[in-house]
């Protein structure tokens, strides 16, 4: 018996949620933007009728209101946001265990064991559709299909509030027409590279030799082609079961370019205290660090680095951070600076130390979780790091502002 996967998708969702706040905008197109200030000033989200004037999300605000010149611009509501998410989650809950997040407006659920209970896959999506509006005033589009890949296709096809089912005995005629840019993990390079293949719809790639999709793009090729002709078989995971987490990271845009290398470490030295924090709270330690670096023409590089002993303290995650950023400092002047720290190990993980060092951060993470503490009892503010302070291109950023796709 073929399973039965639907992936909901909130339609509009940081829009929808603002709008939902102020009646009086009804009849206004709507957009989430970023502060310009500091260099977001770009649309995140909008409502249906921003969309019908043609406001696409990443557009500059300037641009978006050429489009809707009564064009409502709000700053986003990250927090409000998340309240609503876990709301819409808790209301997934009631018909299924197995529900995985793609973000905080979208997840997929597994309702195989729930059709005894809820009817056929259609009608708990339609319930489900139901149910959305009347305890949150919100909008979901929800696909429903035999696999996960061909589910949230299926939300993109009838919205806003639509239902859309694809089958076995359907999906060809209802898939196959479709863009292949339409298939999840099919990104802008990959499209490219597939159109010089003469490959420009899921049927294309449906049809193509696996043999010359494996030669081209590798074992993602064979993945690729399975997932056109239906051949998921990826479980959906359950609610309680987190994404195991790889990596923890940060960047940030600054809002003048950095073009010193004592402002890049204080901005290194940012960043890696916000990792570090949340290191803490995920209890694990580190093996290595890796830097992004953009520079003001927008050119990036990537490189990363082995840490001596696996540690979450800041100091040693920033010194290797900053060493790589001055080991490549002809990217200079910075835009953009990204810091993650990577093969993470749980605290109470065995550990390979060098014969000459005696548990060589104890010291460090013992003030680190002190500082913790601090900042638990009187806020984040109430205790900074020197090298930070009166920084002029570093402005205050927050978990909530990165919303996390799998924060929860």
């Amino acid at each position: 018996m073929d399973r039965i996967i639907l992936h909901c998708d909130l339609n509009n969702f940081y829009a929808s949620v603002e709008c939902r706040k102020h009646p009086e905008w009804e009849g206004l197109p709507v957009a989430v933007a970023g502060n310009p200030e500091k260099r977001h000033g770009v649309v995140l989200a909008k409502n249906e009728l921003a969309k019908s004037f043609g406001v696409k999300t990443g557009d500059v605000i300037w641009q978006a209101k050429q489009k809707a010149p009564d064009l409502v611009v709000v700053a986003p509501h990250f927090d409000e946001y998340m309240y609503f998410s876990k709301r819409a989650f808790d209301l997934y809950s009631d018909y299924t265990c197995y529900i995985e997040p793609f973000g905080p407006d979208e997840c997929w659920l597994d309702c195989t064991g729930s059709t005894k209970l809820f009817g056929s896959g259609e009608q708990i999506a339609d319930r489900i559709r139901a149910d959305m509006i009347e305890r949150l005033d919100l909008t979901v589009s929800v696909g429903v299909s035999f696999n996960k890949i061909f589910a949230k296709i299926g939300s993109d096809l009838k919205k806003p509030n639509g239902t859309t089912v694809i089958t076995r005995e359907n999906f060809r005629e209802k898939l196959f027409p479709l863009p292949v840019s339409d298939m999840m993990s099919i990104g802008r390079k990959t499209d490219e590279k597939l159109a010089k293949l003469n490959i420009r719809t899921i049927g294309d790639l449906a049809a193509a030799d696996p043999a010359m999709l494996k030669s081209h793009f590798g074992i993602n090729g064979l993945k690729m082609h399975a997932y056109a002709n239906g051949n998921d078989v990826e479980p959906v995971r359950e609610y309680v079961k987190s994404r195991k987490i790889e990596s923890v990271g940060h960047g940030m845009t600054a809002l003048r370019d950095i073009d010193e290398l004592d402002d890049a470490r204080a901005m290194i030295f940012y960043l890696c205290e916000m990792i570090t924090t949340r290191m803490r709270k995920y209890k694990v330690r580190g093996t290595g660090v890796s830097v992004n670096l953009r520079s003001s023409n927008l050119k990036h590089i990537t490189r990363q680095k082995k840490l001596k002993v696996p540690t979450y303290a800041t100091s040693e995650i920033a010194a290797c951070a900053f060493s790589l950023v001055v080991a490549n400092k002809s990217s200079m002047p910075l835009r953009t600076v990204t810091v993650s720290v990577y093969g993470l190990i749980p605290y109470g993980g065995y550990v390979q130390t060098s014969m000459f060092d005696d548990k060589p951060n104890e010291k460090e993470e013992s003030l680190e979780r002190a500082v913790d503490e601090i900042r638990a009892k009187y806020g984040k503010k109430s205790i900074s790091r020197a090298i930070v302070l009166g920084k002029d291109f570093i402005y205050d950023k927050t978990d909530a502002e990165d919303f996390l796709p799998f924060q929860r």
